[in-house]
């Protein structure tokens, strides 16, 4: 009889299971349905990064990005919108120019980007004799007297055996942030790297550099990948000067702001977050970095409202500052969090691009992690199957940090490290679909974390 019973409960269970796998799956069609036809997101973004553009931290244009957040939120239907004020680093790049000379006497101008943070020569021309290595390994080896008053060219390619392309863009990393101070330690005057790119082009890439405290702040500089081949061939054959004149540099801190709205929880005030960064770098116009997250997040809020999905905690978008060169936005979320006592359930960021969603990577325990996982067969029409992942955006690491479940969608990898960072970032290369589906799988995901936690 108990074998009987039993097994009824496991028939009735499989079966409520079956409902509400069934009421899910048509929620899912409901989001996406309403998101692909009505989205505001593509349009929003053409509107961000066409009448603002380029939105660098510190900058006019990203005070003017952060007006137009607050209004954006307002009209998805946030019921509450408001401005975190954050104190951000400030640093121009100023006017810039590379030029090398070879054995006939010929200077050539060579297309360059000053690294994000990297102090420069005061608009004087410095100059020197190029010395080329082809990995910190081999840099190591050297001896200062071989580096000293000479420029370094620090000539890693990126990894294009990496499918995951964020796998080579890591491992190149290193480079651009620790240039600086590795041609400083051994007497170098200025660090020029190969740029962080999967493209074969010769657009240079730029991106935050980090100097180290007690040793001087020589320039680091960026150029294409075709320049540093063309470079690297005549270092083969001859000895080659550089000439960098250039007047970037930190010029202090101001106030700005985070932009944030929500939608309140019907059951309880515990916040699940969802975001990305409102600045950009002071090229292209920022858009798949990261003008395509902050509209995505923006339309999950609106499709919540629109659907009229009664959610049970508070849904709460955050647009925030300075995440290219400082992260301070992120930071100070956090700790104006913790003093006003708010829990945190969950929080996903979108800062991997506008291209197709195929995946969400998670970065939390594995009870939490199998649970997202047994939701991928409601995933998998909108192309999403990847689930492997164990990372999440800069922003929300703070969060992560004080022991909150964070994720971050994870689109097609392989055309982002073509543009990123760079002047060929703007709206055109963004798809609308795809942008869309972005948004879709997000709202989806946070519709089941705010159902079932």
């Amino acid at each position: 009889m108990k074998k009987i019973i039993s097994l009824s409960l496991l028939i009735l269970g499989t079966i409520i299971l079956s409902g509400q796998a069934k009421e899910d799956s048509l929620q899912f069609s409901r989001i996406s349905t309403e998101i692909l036809n009505n989205g505001k997101g593509y349009n929003e973004l053409k509107e961000l990064t066409k009448t603002i553009g380029h939105r660098l931290s510190g900058s006019e244009a990203y005070e003017k990005s952060v007006k137009w957040a607050e209004q954006k939120l307002r009209d998805a239907g946030a019921d509450k919108v408001w401005l975190q004020e954050v104190m951000i680093p400030v640093w121009e790049r100023g006017k810039e120019s590379l030029h090398i000379k070879t054995s006939n006497g010929n200077w050539k101008s060579l297309k360059m980007l000053s690294l994000g943070n990297s102090e420069g020569t005061g608009g004087k021309d410095v100059s020197g004799e190029i010395i080329m290595v082809k990995s910190l390994e081999e840099y190591e080896k050297l001896p200062a007297e071989k580096v000293r008053d000479k420029i370094v060219f620090f000539n890693y390619p990126f990894n294009q055996a990496h499918i995951q392309t964020f796998i080579a863009y890591r491992d190149a990393g290193v480079y651009r942030r620790t240039a600086a101070t590795l041609t400083a330690k051994k007497g170098g005057k200025f660090a020029i790297i190969r740029s962080l790119s999967s493209a074969f082009d010769d657009v240079p890439h730029t991106g935050a550099m980090r100097y180290e405290e007690g040793i001087p702040k020589v320039p680091a500089i960026a150029i294409g990948n075709t320049s540093a081949d063309e470079l690297e061939n005549l270092l083969k054959m001859q000895n080659i000067t550089a000439k960098l004149n250039s007047s970037c540099g930190m010029k202090g801190e101001r106030r700005s702001y985070s932009v944030i709205g929500e939608i309140t929880g019907k059951k309880d005030q515990d916040v699940i977050v969802v975001g990305g960064h409102l600045d950009s770098w002071d090229v292209g116009e920022g858009a798949h970095d990261d003008g395509a997250g902050i509209v995505q997040s923006i339309e999950v809020l609106r499709a919540f409202k629109k659907l009229r999905i009664e959610n049970n905690h508070t849904i709460r978008v955050v647009c925030f500052a300075n995440e290219e060169n400082g992260t301070k936005g992120g930071k100070q979320y956090v700790k104006t969090a913790k003093e006003n006592n708010e829990k945190h359930l969950f929080a996903i960021e979108s800062d991997a691009g506008g291209f197709s969603p195929r995946g969400i990577s998670l970065e939390m325990d594995d009870t939490r992690r199998n649970q997202i996982k047994s939701w991928i067969n409601l995933f998998l029409p909108y192309g999403v199957y990847n689930f492997e992942g164990k990372y999440s955006g800069s922003d929300i690491a703070p969060l992560h940090e004080e022991g909150v479940p964070t994720a971050e969608l994870v689109p097609d990898p392989q055309r982002y490290f073509d543009i990123h960072h760079t002047e060929e970032d703007t709206f055109e290369k963004v798809n609308r679909r795809e942008l869309l589906l972005g948004s879709t799988v997000m709202t989806q995901l946070i519709y089941m974390i705010d159902k079932n936690w």
